[in-house]
């Protein structure tokens, strides 16, 4: 099994959806953004976030790539925004324990 990192870094998504997750990475909020993706409630930690937002992105890009009625663009990007974010805290946590 693939360690979280490399299966951020493997993700390949349509260059001007990758670009613009990027610079929507930059102001990401952990608490205003994956509040409004995950609910309202206790955050969980960077790592299993990550996880559930690898499983929700997959389901969206399904729906981008079958052209289904209900792919939303923003939702989309919302949730790579938030998978950056994320992935940037957990690379920081990690590197810290090794400090």
């Amino acid at each position: 099994m693939q360690d979280l990192m490399t299966m951020i870094t493997t993700l390949r998504r349509p260059r001007m959806l990758a670009r613009a997750a990027k610079l929507g990475a930059r102001d990401y909020n952990r608490d205003s953004h994956l509040q409004r993706i995950m609910g309202y409630g206790s955050l969980p930690s960077s790592g299993p976030a990550l996880l559930r937002l690898m499983e929700m992105e997959k389901e969206v890009n399904e729906q981008r790539k079958e052209d289904d009625a209900a792919y939303s663009l923003v939702r989309h990007l919302d949730l790579l925004i938030a998978l950056l974010g994320e992935a940037q805290l957990y690379q920081a946590s990690r590197a810290s324990i090794f400090q």
